[in-house]
């Protein structure tokens, strides 16, 4: 028989999700001579901490880049709020924006600007914090099943809430952007929300790193016929910028981020 104290256990599953590799439940039971729920707990203290994203009878990998939104929030704060913050101008005074899941969306939560007239709307949990904390911007917040991972409401009730709202801009978060493939996501749910988000809303902006630039996600959004505005980072290389503007994309460039 084999005995494992639990984080030794732990290490090892993990190692398997970060090989690529999903898990079952039972079979893990099986092979470490310990209890279903023992794993269950094992499983879901490493879906906290960002390694993997439970599943029904086990847990699989996050696929790359496809961290919690927890995670999300640590990394690249002053690249967000500089992205953020060149998004701005696509936004006309008394509009309906609509701020999607994503960190970066986050960022624009906070630095909206006040006394222009702006309703802004939202699936995603941090987004409404920042509004809620702000008081100075009417909120619409669209409701549904809370994805911890997501961080916000991508269910068919989220959905159903945005069939009925009439929205002129929305800045679109994505997993990955590429000429070939447009705008991905890791997740089919966030994927279905987002292609609705699309079709309700005027303009569709999406504020993208270098590091989302090019990739390929399994779960396409939107294709770049379908995007108003790219906004790149200061650094983005030019010839990432190139490729974007040969395909008819409007490209915005952030200015320096500035470290709080």
């Amino acid at each position: 028989m084999s005995i494992e104290i639990p984080s030794a256990r732990r290490d090892a599953i993990a190692a398997r999700l970060l090989a690529g590799e999903p898990v079952s439940s039972t079979a893990l039971a099986r092979e470490f001579s310990v209890s279903e729920d023992a794993i269950r707990r094992d499983l879901r203290a490493l879906a906290a901490a960002g390694s993997c994203r439970r599943v029904y009878g086990g847990a699989v990998p996050i696929l790359g880049g496809g961290l919690p939104m927890a995670a999300r929030m640590i990394d690249g704060g002053a690249e967000k709020r500089a992205l953020a913050s060149a998004a701005l101008a696509l936004i006309p005074p008394g509009s309906f924006v609509f701020l999607d899941n994503g960190s970066t969306n986050v960022a624009a939560a906070e630095v909206l600007p006040e006394d222009t007239g702006l309703l802004v709307g939202t699936n995603s949990i941090a987004a409404a914090a920042a509004l809620a904390t702000r008081q100075d911007l009417p909120t619409v917040m669209v409701g549904g099943g809370i994805d911890p991972a997501i961080g916000g409401c991508t269910d068919g009730t989220a959905i159903e809430a945005l069939s009925r709202l009439n929205i002129d801009v929305c800045l679109l978060g994505t997993c990955t952007l590429s000429v070939e493939d447009g705008a991905g996501a890791y997740d089919a749910a966030d994927a279905a929300f987002k292609r609705a988000l699309v079709a309700r809303s005027r303009c569709t902006v999406v504020l993208v790193s270098n590091a989302k630039l090019g990739g390929r996600a399994p779960h396409r959004i939107v294709d770049m016929a379908g995007i108003d505005h790219v906004v790149v980072a200061q650094d983005c290389p030019e010839d990432l910028i190139s490729t974007l503007v040969l395909a008819g994309t409007n490209v915005v460039r952030a200015l320096p981020p500035q470290d709080n």
